[in-house]
């Protein structure tokens, strides 16, 4: 008979080991530690195992949540990793990257009484212990059917259709316009919240699986989408391109030496290792460092920078904490870490030396007027309240648009009035024929998980398209 202990256990989530903020924000280690065996099985002990799962609802690759948390109950690690890999593809970095309280955990019904189970974590720690302890597994593949399927672009939206698609029996290829594979997956999230040697062990897994992958092939320059099918010989194509346009503000001194997308700069740093003393692709390594912007991307400029040996490094927000679009985790980390936080404030100018560089940034402080028509509250200039943050380095992390690129060279695809791809929610089709689309490419920058989703619908179409039946 269950204790009032342990029933109030059920209610409190396994917390995970996480590197100390006075240590972590000088080094690029991965900040959470995950969880051991133990503190596994008794975090999934805690499942309800539901008869109607509403947290499956809630993830957009369908992962079978109670069923996976289950064998980590029974101890059975490897059987959980291969239920995760029945229908996701790349569980380590989903366990990491993916914003599970606003989607699976914020279903499950342990959270109305008390923390919902910590699904992420769980998914992290099976995916983790089968890379660490056994031969990567390789399902069952359906036998070669003739067909070939391009895929432009290595990011989740283009990985996830590229397994779906290597699992039904096509020949895969996916083009990468950059020297890693990946996407934003390497080149914009950091080290310490996503070590590169997951994603590359990810990769692996599809290469098992049969995938090709082509590098420094750009797609709409190297051959456009429509030579593949022509010349090429492709079947149909996939475009999960991203959205790596960086946005700016449009003030004056965005051009100063010393102000960097977050694009760029995170680009510089995860890709390019800035951060060596021999990299090739250097980076200004700023003592007084600025971020722009409230979001995901945002946090990881702004403790970066830290870890560059910034002194000080300073969010710069419109709105207030509330409004913020970054995870509460990344947010949580960053305070520990010592970022400092200057809300409700706008940037007006950036400011330079005689010699160009930033020496500064002025800004105006805001206050929150009616919402907007993203139903926050929309900042509004406090009148004669400027003031200046002393700075040398200023990330601007206001958000990314779509490359032009291949909408300007597929001529005969629908294109939106901002810039992306045309393509059903549903279905992943776009207007031209045998062509698909998902993730950044088509919905603006989103999350890594939607993306995912993104590939899996399309895959799903293009095996019914090029196979002439539905595809399971």
């Amino acid at each position: 008979m269950a204790t009032e202990d342990t029933k109030k256990e059920r209610f409190i989530r396994t917390p995970m080991r996480e590197q100390e903020p006075a240590e972590r924000n000088r080094n690029f280690n991965e900040v959470p530690r995950g969880y051991n065996e133990e503190e596994a099985i008794r975090e999934a002990g805690r499942c309800l195992q539901c008869k109607k799962p509403l947290c499956v609802q809630g993830c957009p690759v369908d992962v079978k949540i109670p069923e996976f948390i289950n064998l980590i109950a029974e101890g059975d690690f490897t059987a959980a990793a291969l239920k995760l890999k029945e229908t996701n593809a790349l569980p380590a970095v989903c366990g990491r990257v993916c914003p599970q309280e606003e989607q699976c955990e914020i279903k499950c019904v342990l959270g109305k009484k008390g923390d919902p189970i910590a699904i992420g974590n769980l998914e992290r720690f099976a995916a983790d212990w089968e890379r660490e302890h056994t031969e990567i597994t390789v399902p069952e593949l359906k036998p070669k059917n003739g067909k070939k399927v391009a895929i432009v672009g290595s990011g989740p939206a283009g990985l996830t259709a590229a397994g779906e698609l290597a699992k039904e029996g096509f020949a895969v290829t996916v083009f990468e316009a950059l020297h890693e594979a990946g996407g934003v997956l390497v080149y914009g999230i950091p080290e310490f919240r996503l070590p590169k040697e997951i994603v590359r062990q990810e990769i692996h897994y599809l290469e098992l699986l049969g995938v090709k992958i082509v590098k420094n092939y750009v797609v709409g320059r190297t051959a456009t989408v429509d030579e593949l099918m022509q010349e090429e010989g492709f079947d149909a194509v996939f475009v999960g391109s991203g959205a790596g346009l960086p946005s700016f503000m449009h003030i004056p001194g965005e051009n100063n030496i010393g102000v960097y997308s977050a694009n760029e700069y995170l680009t510089r740093s995860n890709l390019m290792k800035a951060f060596k003393d021999d990299a090739k692709t250097p980076i200004i390594r700023g003592k007084n460092v600025v971020t722009v912007g409230g979001g995901n991307v945002a946090m990881d400029s702004a403790r970066t920078a830290l870890r560059l040996g910034a002194d000080h490094s300073i969010i710069v927000y419109r709105r207030s904490e509330v409004e913020m679009p970054a995870r509460n985790a990344e947010i949580h980390h960053a305070k520990e870490e010592g970022i400092e936080f200057n809300l409700l404030t706008n940037p007006i100018e950036i400011l330079a030396d005689e010699k160009g560089f930033v020496k500064g940034i002025r800004c105006i402080r805001m206050e929150l007027g009616e919402p907007d028509e993203s139903g926050r509250r929309r900042p509004v200039p406090i009148k004669g309240s400027e003031f200046e943050i002393p700075c040398d380095v200023v990330i601007i992390a206001i958000g990314n648009k779509p490359n032009p690129l291949i909408p300007n060279t597929t001529p005969d695809i629908d294109v939106s009035k901002w810039g992306t791809i045309v393509a059903s929610e549903e279905d992943g089709r776009t207007s031209k024929k045998y062509v698909y689309a998902g993730g950044d490419i088509v919905t603006g920058a989103a999350t890594v998980i939607l993306a995912m989703g993104a590939g899996k619908v399309a895959a799903r179409s293009i095996a019914e398209d090029l196979l002439g039946k539905k595809v399971e």
